[in-house]
Protein backbone atom coordinates (compact mmCIF):
# COMPACT_ATOMS: atom_id res chain seq x y z
CA UNK A 1 0.00 0.00 0.00
CA UNK A 2 1.61 3.36 -0.86
CA UNK A 3 1.74 5.78 1.78
CA UNK A 4 0.13 9.35 0.69
CA UNK A 5 2.98 12.15 0.75
CA UNK A 6 1.84 14.63 3.59
CA UNK A 7 3.25 17.64 1.90
CA UNK A 8 0.49 17.05 -0.90
CA UNK A 9 -1.52 20.20 -1.13
CA UNK A 10 -5.16 19.15 -0.04
CA UNK A 11 -8.11 19.86 -2.76
CA UNK A 12 -7.93 23.08 -5.05
CA UNK A 13 -11.22 25.35 -3.53
CA UNK A 14 -12.86 27.01 -6.74
CA UNK A 15 -14.05 30.43 -5.69
CA UNK A 16 -15.17 33.66 -6.91
CA UNK A 17 -13.40 36.41 -5.87
CA UNK A 18 -16.56 38.11 -4.29
CA UNK A 19 -16.52 34.31 -2.69
CA UNK A 20 -13.50 34.26 -1.19
CA UNK A 21 -14.02 37.53 0.59
CA UNK A 22 -17.05 36.54 2.24
CA UNK A 23 -15.03 33.28 3.35
CA UNK A 24 -11.87 35.77 4.67
CA UNK A 25 -14.85 38.06 6.31
CA UNK A 26 -16.73 34.93 7.90
CA UNK A 27 -13.25 34.07 9.17
CA UNK A 28 -12.72 37.54 11.02
CA UNK A 29 -15.21 37.53 12.14
CA UNK A 30 -14.84 34.09 14.22
CA UNK A 31 -11.88 35.11 15.20
CA UNK A 32 -12.48 38.73 16.21
CA UNK A 33 -15.56 38.66 17.68
CA UNK A 34 -17.52 34.96 18.24
CA UNK A 35 -13.73 33.48 19.90
CA UNK A 36 -14.23 36.69 22.32
CA UNK A 37 -17.90 36.22 23.37
CA UNK A 38 -17.14 32.29 23.88
CA UNK A 39 -14.29 33.43 26.13
CA UNK A 40 -16.32 34.97 27.99
CA UNK A 41 -19.17 32.72 28.69
CA UNK A 42 -16.50 30.30 29.07
CA UNK A 43 -15.47 32.22 32.38
CA UNK A 44 -18.73 33.36 33.21
CA UNK A 45 -19.56 29.70 33.51
CA UNK A 46 -16.67 29.09 35.39
CA UNK A 47 -17.43 31.48 37.81
CA UNK A 48 -20.22 29.30 38.79
CA UNK A 49 -18.13 26.87 40.72
CA UNK A 50 -18.40 22.88 39.82
CA UNK A 51 -17.57 21.78 36.69
CA UNK A 52 -19.03 18.64 36.50
CA UNK A 53 -22.63 19.77 36.67
CA UNK A 54 -22.20 22.80 34.69
CA UNK A 55 -24.33 22.80 32.14
CA UNK A 56 -23.46 26.19 30.88
CA UNK A 57 -19.89 25.34 30.88
CA UNK A 58 -20.24 22.03 28.90
CA UNK A 59 -22.42 24.18 25.85
CA UNK A 60 -19.66 26.99 25.74
CA UNK A 61 -16.85 24.30 25.54
CA UNK A 62 -19.54 22.40 22.83
CA UNK A 63 -19.44 25.79 21.19
CA UNK A 64 -16.47 26.46 21.35
CA UNK A 65 -14.99 22.84 19.57
CA UNK A 66 -17.80 23.93 16.65
CA UNK A 67 -16.31 27.50 16.39
CA UNK A 68 -12.48 26.41 15.65
CA UNK A 69 -13.41 23.43 13.78
CA UNK A 70 -15.22 26.18 11.12
CA UNK A 71 -12.24 28.75 11.47
CA UNK A 72 -10.10 25.29 10.71
CA UNK A 73 -12.41 24.77 7.62
CA UNK A 74 -12.31 28.46 6.86
CA UNK A 75 -8.30 28.74 6.64
CA UNK A 76 -7.99 25.57 4.73
CA UNK A 77 -10.54 27.25 2.08
CA UNK A 78 -8.71 30.33 1.69
CA UNK A 79 -5.53 28.83 1.73
CA UNK A 80 -6.58 26.43 -1.08
CA UNK A 81 -8.31 29.09 -3.12
CA UNK A 82 -7.95 29.36 -6.51
CA UNK A 83 -10.10 32.44 -7.88
CA UNK A 84 -11.65 31.97 -10.56
CA UNK A 85 -11.33 34.21 -13.82
CA UNK A 86 -14.16 35.62 -15.79
CA UNK A 87 -12.31 34.84 -19.12
CA UNK A 88 -12.16 31.26 -17.79
CA UNK A 89 -16.21 30.74 -17.29
CA UNK A 90 -16.94 31.98 -20.65
CA UNK A 91 -14.79 30.66 -23.09
CA UNK A 92 -16.20 29.44 -26.07
CA UNK A 93 -19.49 29.00 -24.58
CA UNK A 94 -18.16 26.04 -22.79
CA UNK A 95 -20.17 25.73 -19.14
CA UNK A 96 -17.28 26.12 -16.13
CA UNK A 97 -17.19 27.44 -12.89
CA UNK A 98 -18.78 30.91 -13.40
CA UNK A 99 -21.25 29.94 -15.97
CA UNK A 100 -24.62 30.85 -15.83
CA UNK A 101 -26.93 28.08 -17.70
CA UNK A 102 -30.72 28.49 -18.55
CA UNK A 103 -31.77 24.64 -18.40
CA UNK A 104 -35.18 22.80 -19.61
CA UNK A 105 -36.23 20.26 -17.19
CA UNK A 106 -38.10 17.07 -19.16
CA UNK A 107 -41.71 18.91 -17.57
CA UNK A 108 -41.20 22.00 -19.18
CA UNK A 109 -39.94 24.33 -16.87
CA UNK A 110 -37.25 26.25 -17.28
CA UNK A 111 -34.46 26.47 -15.10
CA UNK A 112 -31.50 29.07 -14.69
CA UNK A 113 -28.43 28.65 -12.48
CA UNK A 114 -24.74 30.18 -12.07
CA UNK A 115 -22.54 27.50 -11.49
CA UNK A 116 -20.18 27.93 -8.60
CA UNK A 117 -17.63 26.24 -6.59
CA UNK A 118 -18.83 23.93 -3.70
CA UNK A 119 -17.99 27.31 -0.91
CA UNK A 120 -20.72 29.30 -2.33
CA UNK A 121 -23.21 27.08 -3.31
CA UNK A 122 -26.51 28.76 -2.49
CA UNK A 123 -29.81 26.96 -4.16
CA UNK A 124 -32.09 29.41 -3.19
CA UNK A 125 -29.89 32.34 -4.71
CA UNK A 126 -30.03 29.94 -8.03
CA UNK A 127 -25.80 29.07 -7.53
CA UNK A 128 -25.27 25.22 -7.65
CA UNK A 129 -22.17 23.99 -7.17
CA UNK A 130 -19.84 22.47 -9.68
CA UNK A 131 -20.16 19.33 -7.52
CA UNK A 132 -24.18 19.07 -7.59
CA UNK A 133 -25.83 16.34 -9.80
CA UNK A 134 -26.53 19.03 -11.61
CA UNK A 135 -23.29 21.03 -11.91
CA UNK A 136 -21.47 17.88 -12.43
CA UNK A 137 -23.54 17.11 -15.18
CA UNK A 138 -23.23 20.59 -17.33
CA UNK A 139 -19.51 21.45 -16.65
CA UNK A 140 -17.88 21.04 -20.10
CA UNK A 141 -21.12 20.97 -21.69
CA UNK A 142 -22.59 23.79 -24.58
CA UNK A 143 -26.25 25.18 -25.25
CA UNK A 144 -28.16 22.32 -26.83
CA UNK A 145 -26.16 19.90 -25.48
CA UNK A 146 -28.82 17.56 -23.53
CA UNK A 147 -27.35 15.90 -20.40
CA UNK A 148 -28.09 12.88 -17.96
CA UNK A 149 -28.76 14.63 -14.02
CA UNK A 150 -29.05 11.76 -11.55
CA UNK A 151 -30.41 13.22 -8.86
CA UNK A 152 -31.72 11.87 -5.23
CA UNK A 153 -35.03 12.41 -6.77
CA UNK A 154 -34.28 10.81 -9.64
CA UNK A 155 -32.88 10.44 -13.01
CA UNK A 156 -33.72 13.74 -15.60
CA UNK A 157 -32.61 14.63 -19.11
CA UNK A 158 -31.85 18.21 -19.77
CA UNK A 159 -31.45 20.43 -22.18
CA UNK A 160 -29.32 23.30 -21.75
CA UNK A 161 -31.01 26.13 -23.37
CA UNK A 162 -28.41 29.32 -23.07
CA UNK A 163 -24.82 29.37 -21.68
CA UNK A 164 -23.85 33.25 -20.79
Amino acid sequence: MAKKDITEPAKKVLVTKEGLKKLEEELKHLIGVRRKEIADRLAEAISYGDLSENSEYDEAKNEQAFLELRVKELEDQIKFAEIIKESQAVEKGVIQIGSTVKLKHPNGEEHEYTIVGSTESDPMMHKISNESPVGEAVIGKKAKDKVDVVAPNGKFKYEILKVS
